[in-house]
């Protein structure tokens, strides 16, 4: 594996099927607690607690769940995360603010990934992914019994017949797609904020692959078809459960283009100069900083000289 593709943590899975190491390990880890899904963090870095903190937050919090994320690349630092809730739910006493004082230290990764270093965001990802699968598959698929985690958090086993079901991963393809003027073409979803405009993307249906995902996605929500695919990068999305898997491609005849009215109900072909003055007047809002699609228009917009990604540093909005 080379440096560009080595995660900055080691994920050890070679540590999960010992269980006294994992007790070892807990003991002088750095923690992550998860409270419905939201992370121990600030604005721009995850915060940590230890083991004799959750001891102490127990008379609080219900003993909850640890997940093994990992170790740090020199193996000196593990890292798990606390899934827990309240023993009792706070109340809202009619304050104004009750949300915030709920959740006072937690934070969405919506709210902080595209502030967070690389190695902050790969544990965030790998905590917030695994919580959601944990909290979504409490019950055997074949027999319906109730499971359990174990293997430090990297599996539920059914407490009837032992099956062990392991977190699963949606493949989509998200798409950068472009003509033969450098234009790129985006699109607007109606379940998006208003003015708020990206790039195209979709689940990989049963039998089928990425590069026919691409051209039949493409295809359906914005009315063209590409003639050259390339693949890009990867990102994990663990909103719930999905792996963006990201390519460019070009399209022969952007006159076609036009949304399919559902997913997509606008489109527009932009050039630097009006990306750069729509996103200045805030005629379009891009995806945030978190998002892969968001890396694949700056990339894009910064390939040729006298752009920057200073450009482009408008008002960021996730869906309501």
């Amino acid at each position: 594996m080379s440096e560009l593709n080595l995660s900055p943590i080691d994920r050890g899975s070679d540590l999960r099927t010992d269980a006294a190491k994992l007790e070892q390990l807990w003991k002088k880890a750095q923690i992550i607690q998860l409270v419905d899904t939201r992370l121990s963090a600030t604005n721009d870095a995850l915060t940590f607690i230890d083991a004799s903190a959750v001891s102490e937050l127990l008379e609080s919090f219900i003993e909850g769940d640890r997940f093994f994320l990992g170790t740090s690349r020199d193996g000196d630092q593990p890292y798990f995360a606390w899934r827990t809730t309240w023993i009792n739910q706070p109340i809202d006493d009619g304050s104004g603010d009750f949300e915030k004082d709920k959740y006072e230290g937690l934070k969405t990764l919506r709210e902080v990934g595209g502030n967070l270093d690389a190695e902050d965001l790969a544990l965030a990802m790998h905590a917030v992914g695994l919580a959601n699968w944990h909290e979504s598959h409490t019950h055997c698929s074949k027999c319906g019994a109730q499971t359990v985690s174990d293997l430090g958090g990297s599996v539920r086993v059914c407490v009837k017949d032992s099956t062990q079901h392991h977190p699963r991963t949606d493949p989509a393809v998200i798409v950068l797609v472009r003509d033969a003027a450098d234009r790129i073409l985006l699109g607007h979803q109606p379940i998006w904020p208003d003015k708020r405009f990206s790039t195209f993307a979709g689940f990989v249906e049963t039998g089928e692959s990425f590069e026919e995902c691409v051209s039949r996605e493409i295809f359906e929500e914005a009315g063209v078809y590409p003639s050259q695919v390339k693949y890009i990068t990867s990102q994990p999305w663990p909103f719930p459960a999905s792996i963006m898997i990201a390519f460019e491609a070009i399209a022969d005849r952007p006159e076609d283009a036009r949304p399919d009215g559902q997913e997509i109900t606008e489109v527009r072909w932009l050039s630097r100069d009006e990306m750069k003055q729509a996103v200045a007047t805030g005629e379009i809002l891009l995806p945030p900083g978190i998002s892969v699609a968001r890396r694949m228009i700056e990339s894009w917009y910064t390939r040729i000289d006298g752009y920057s990604r200073n450009d482009l540093q408008g008002e960021q909005s996730w869906r309501p």
